[in-house]
């Protein structure tokens, strides 16, 4: 039996990776899901026990490190040893860099605590069980954290890091045969960017990018989960994301003005 961690798993790509987890692989996967959202937690596990699959509920806020520490303790605890953690919690941000006050530059540090650390901290809790069992690791990033978006400073500067983190991460850990893969979505249907900070720290309570032919969540779950299993080294799932990384290194202004232009005309800077 395969133990898979999943942080972020109460709702959006977390929530249906568990559960396409559970339909692909039933009684031979245990799942163990993370989240601050306990009774959302208990709806995804419902359905993924449904479906066959052994699960374990962690309330889990990967920005403090001992609750991710714990997650791992308790995963290990239960089923003996982990062979995949995906690192998929995260939150959003929108707002120009000019609108933020120095008083609220504090919620900066707290997306960082979030999106970076928190996979840190699960990641190397992990890693004796990964090299054990030869597993996986998943950093699910952002194309934001390939290409700089304007209005996404933080949220780009967090994910950038992720990236960087990832990347040598894989070349250590080449040598004991764990497999790093970071996948990269686009613009996804789920409410990350609502629920994200505005320049005061506050949820934004809308998205600040142009959303027509967002991919749809199944979609990004299983690319993402397809990734995992060949044991890819990274997931860029569009053809727009694979275009633009190559323009910037040959177009990097012409890259900028599609940044733009991604956003809705009332978050753009003037």
């Amino acid at each position: 039996m395969k133990t898979i961690v999943i942080t972020g798993a109460s709702d959006g790509i977390g929530a249906e990776m568990a559960r396409q987890l559970a339909q692909t692989q039933g009684a031979g996967v245990a799942l163990v899901l993370a989240a601050r959202n306990e009774e959302r937690l208990n709806q995804v596990a419902a359905q993924c026990t449904a479906l066959g699959a052994q699960v374990l509920v962690v309330k889990t806020d990967v920005s403090v490190e001992a609750q991710c520490r714990h997650l791992i303790s308790a995963a290990v605890s239960r089923f003996g040893g982990m062979d995949v953690l995906i690192n998929n919690a995260g939150m959003s941000a929108q707002a120009l860099f000019a609108d933020v006050k120095a008083d609220d530059l504090a919620w900066y540090e707290q997306l960082m605590r979030i999106n970076l650390w928190g996979s840190v901290w699960c990641t190397h809790a992990a890693l004796p069980y990964l090299k054990q069992s030869r597993g996986s690791v998943v950093a699910v990033s952002s194309l934001a954290g390939l290409i700089g978006v304007p209005g996404r400073t933080a949220y780009s500067a967090t994910k950038f890091a992720m990236s960087g983190f990832f990347e040598a991460l894989r070349a250590e850990l080449k040598p004991a045969d764990v497999s790093v893969t970071t996948a990269y979505p686009g613009v996804v249907a789920t409410q990350i960017r609502q629920r994200g900070f505005n320049a005061a720290g506050t949820a934004l309570g809308m998205s600040g990018l142009k959303e027509d032919g967002a991919m749809d969540v199944p979609t990004c779950a299983r690319l993402i989960l397809q990734g995992m299993n060949r044991r890819d080294r990274e997931v860029v799932m569009t053809a727009k994301g694979k275009l633009g990384r190559w323009l910037k290194l040959m177009a990097p202004g012409l890259v900028e003005s599609m940044a733009l232009a991604a956003l809705k005309d009332e978050v753009k800077p003037t």
